[in-house]
């Protein structure tokens, strides 16, 4: 029996994309989407899909910046890093999950 993938848990994707680009530096699309899945231990799967409109966001908002490149396998490819208003929204997004998941924490821990 094959273990399924999990899919990002709503909300959760700035914050996974914006902390690798802080932790690695730049990164091209498919490869932050290995890493995520690598850090996590291959049991979450990023599509295209999902990815691609994610970092078209955080580049909007300001908190990543785009540059072209050639990537190990000697393709062009779009290349992403962090802005320091991205170092700022990581923070942001970090106290927000910690304060989010401590909240739901202390509902698990409540007896019924």
């Amino acid at each position: 029996m094959s273990r399924q993938k999990a899919e990002v848990p709503y909300g959760t994707l700035d914050l996974l994309l914006l902390k690798t680009l802080d932790t690695m530096g730049r990164m091209h699309g498919y490869a932050l989407a290995r890493r995520i899945e690598q850090v996590c231990g291959n049991s979450m799967q990023l599509s295209q899909g999902s990815v691609y409109p994610a970092l078209i966001r955080l580049q909007q908002e300001g908190w990543i910046k785009t540059d072209w490149g050639i990537s190990e396998t000697n393709r062009k490819v779009k290349f992403y890093s962090l802005t320091a208003a991205g170092r700022k929204q990581l923070r942001v997004e970090v106290a927000n999950w910690e304060n989010a998941t401590a909240m739901v924490a202390r509902f698990l821990e409540t007896s019924s």
